[in-house]
């Protein structure tokens, strides 16, 4: 089959390629980035001179050049996006335009192109925050973002499950909780503390650190998003979680461990504005239907993490300038 990645050059988008082109000698894959500041195409330099893969420079709500590029691909995996939740606090307009926006543009040439499959990648924080004593988020769950970020993710969402009921478009989406692993931009926690610690700088964590998470190893992901795309059913929605609940000091306090450094180590700094305080994702529907699974546990996915940023410093020592 032949597959249209969105935000191929970013951390999602960059993990599914090599998944996809390490697993199946058949498939080839059209790379469409925009490359802002979390696209970097040393993410997927290892397949610049294989004949399945191919590289277009474009942005999502530049028409013209979407319906250039996605013309005769068979499934559309949509990773592209505003991300930072920070960043959304301070520009919203940006995260409207390329989240929601963009989106429209991508959903109205696969329409006319007739693909296969339109996938949309989302988030668990679509859906707000939970307490302590709340169920986790599963597909049925009402929307109610509390970012500029999660609101544009939410209005994407609507969307693609829109065009879907109105033009017959053979939509999925996922809502996968927080990734972490190799090549992720290090302004997010996970690869934020561990290049910190390894350039001997402190690791901020918002108030106390009590916010909790539900992290999922990034290759697991992947094959979440190949799984849906080959054996799930148009119209589907699925939650994809990694089944862990620590809080982010303890998150902190493992990746110091691992690196040989102890809690003096930790920065507490002012809480962030609308700060969720809790995720969690029930998968029990792609684990029924489907077969899914996380395969990686938080404590190898960690090591596997802290050792990638260790051997890669010239991949991630320019970012940080």
């Amino acid at each position: 089959m032949k597959f249209f990645v969105t935000g191929g050059a970013g951390f999602i988008g960059s993990n599914f390629i090599h998944y996809l082109l390490e697993t199946y000698s058949d498939d080839t894959v059209i790379n469409f980035d925009a490359l802002t500041y979390a696209g970097n195409l040393a993410n997927v330099s290892r397949w610049e001179y294989d004949h399945r893969y191919t590289f277009v420079h474009g942005d999502i709500c530049d028409e013209a050049k979407v319906r250039e590029a996605m013309k005769d691909v068979d499934i559309v995996i949509h990773c592209a996006a505003e991300s930072h939740v920070d960043r959304s606090i301070e520009n919203p307009t940006a995260f409207v335009r390329t989240n929601v926006l963009g989106t429209n543009v991508l959903l109205n040439v696969a329409r006319e192109y007739k693909v296969k499959r339109f996938h949309h990648v989302s988030t668990d924080e679509v859906f707000g925050a939970l307490n302590l004593s709340d169920k986790a988020f599963n597909e049925n769950t009402p929307y109610a973002p509390n970012s500029p970020y999660s609101a544009s993710k939410a209005g994407s969402d609507h969307l693609v499950r829109a065009y879907g009921e109105t033009y017959g478009l053979p939509i999925s989406i996922s809502h996968c909780s927080n990734n972490y692993g190799p090549m992720h931009y290090p302004e997010k926690l996970i690869p934020l503390a561990i290049t910190n610690i390894l350039e001997g700088k402190k690791v901020p964590v918002y108030g106390k650190g009590d916010q909790i998470r539900d992290w999922l190893y990034v290759k697991d992901h992947c094959r979440a998003l190949d799984m849906i795309v080959r054996k799930g059913k148009g119209g589907e929605v699925y939650c994809i979680g990694g089944g862990n609940q620590p809080t982010n000091r303890e998150i902190v306090k493992k990746i110091l461990t691992l690196l040989g450094k102890d809690e003096s180590m930790i920065d507490c700094v002012k809480d962030r504005a609308g700060h969720d305080f809790r995720y969690e994702i029930d998968f029990s529907k792609i684990s029924r239907e489907l077969g899914w699974q996380p395969l990686v546990s938080l404590e190898e996915g960690l090591e596997k993490t802290v050792s990638w940023y260790k051997e890669n410093t010239l991949w991630w020592k320019p970012l940080k300038v």
